[in-house]
């Protein structure tokens, strides 16, 4: 009878082995099940916020990638007038950014010939997720720049994001930047005359649209001869809005802390305190139309010992009234004398040192079409060193101004 008690328990105690490694492996298995269910719904969720922008396309909603990463507001959503571009697309189009495709290298990233389907060639933009100013560049670029349409305005063709990744699309420009042009001794000689007026015009007609006829009052804030681009008949074409305002309303200037743009360019009252307006970007096409003319860049300007920056060589010249001395010299022989001293006239009535004696666009425009007698007298302008305008030999003919008289400014 005792034997049959010590067989029961023995045969106990298996089953209650038995059973117990059979419940630790049913939970290790349920515990198996969980953690791939887990790991299988975030692959699925991390493949879903790739095609998220082009899932919401498809159902008719202007939304994208970008939402989900906070980057852009409801109210900026609902202004988004270009399409999001899959980044795998990007990728194919650029063949993975190949160093064969780099078309340059811009202040905020490197830039990308690429062709994706539908779009032809088209020039992408990879903002570097290092500089600062790289998130709010994109932001503005994809917010403000899809409601800018003008023949003298770079297109902004589409956007993509992906991880640190901020990718612009724009409409291929086959002549690049203005700068690779008129810098250059061997390329100036493309741009006669004629053609360096039509660019002029093409500028100013570009900044008369964006300060008074587009749908938003926008100031630039970084215009230069490197963010003017050319297509394939030379036609120019303000890019790069990274940096620029909308000013609302009637108001027709701001103020700033942060100080951005380009030295050489920044009107003094930006530079110096941080308020810019319509006629800051006024003076920066001022000093673009002198390095039109002259074939040099505004820093770095040491033709002679007498003038530390184009403007204060422009200026001295006007004072000695020897002004056709600073034209590029492969146009002396075949430019038209007036048309040049117009646009000086214009270009030293643009970067007066007083925003309020500079021109509207409005009246640049008119004036680059005026008479030379109906034009104003350009006042000092600003950075320009009074020790090298007073060094500069005057001349005793007056021909090539014909009727103006020169006043002198009293400090």
């Amino acid at each position: 009878m005792s034997w049959h008690a010590e067989d029961l328990a023995w045969m106990t105690a298996v089953v209650r082995r038995v059973v117990s490694g059979f419940c630790g492996l049913v939970f290790l298995c349920i515990i198996g099940v969980i953690f791939y269910r887990r790991v299988k719904r975030k692959g699925s969720r991390e493949e879903n916020r790739e095609n998220l922008g082009l899932e919401f396309q498809h159902c008719g909603a202007n939304v994208s990638f970008l939402v989900t990463s906070g980057i852009l507001s409801a109210e900026d959503r609902k202004g988004i007038d270009v399409p999001f571009i899959e980044f795998r697309t990007i990728l194919s189009a650029t063949d993975n950014f190949s160093p064969a495709n780099k078309l340059g290298q811009g202040g905020f990233g490197p830039v990308y010939k690429g062709m994706p389907p539908g779009l032809g060639e088209v020039a992408v933009k990879r903002l570097a997720s290092q500089f600062g100013q790289g998130l709010k560049e994109f932001k503005n670029e994809v917010v403000l720049i899809g409601k800018l349409q003008h023949r003298n305005l770079v297109r902004l063709l589409g956007y993509s994001m992906k991880d640190h990744e901020m990718i612009l699309l724009y409409e291929y420009m086959h002549n690049k930047s203005l700068d690779r042009f008129i810098f250059d001794r061997i390329l100036c000689m493309c741009l006669d005359w004629d053609l360096r007026f039509d660019i002029i015009m093409g500028i100013a007609r570009g900044l008369l649209y964006l300060h008074q006829d587009s749908r938003l009052r926008i100031i630039h804030r970084d215009l230069k001869a490197s963010n003017v681009l050319l297509d394939e008949d030379m036609n120019p074409k303000i890019s790069d809005f990274g940096l620029a305002k909308i000013v609302k309303g009637r108001e027709t200037e701001a103020n700033t802390t942060r100080v951005v743009g380009t030295y050489g360019y920044m009107s003094p009252e930006y530079a110096l305190d941080g308020l810019f307006s319509a006629k800051s970007d006024v003076f920066s096409f001022g000093v673009v139309v002198l390095e039109i003319i002259s074939g040099n860049r505004n820093t770095g300007y040491y033709h002679n010992q007498q003038a530390f920056s184009l403007i204060s060589y422009a200026w001295g010249l006007w004072k000695a009234q020897k002004s056709l001395d600073l034209v590029d010299p492969t146009l002396v022989e075949a430019c038209n004398s007036i048309e040049v001293l117009r646009c000086m006239i214009v270009g030293l009535l643009c970067i007066q040192e007083d925003p309020r004696d500079r021109p509207t666009m409005v009246n640049v425009v008119l004036m680059l079409g005026m008479d030379i007698e109906s034009l104003p007298d350009p006042k000092e302008p600003a950075f320009v060193s009074k020790r090298s305008i007073s060094r500069l030999p005057s001349s005793s003919s007056k021909s090539e101004i014909n009727e103006l008289t020169i006043t002198q400014e009293e400090g």
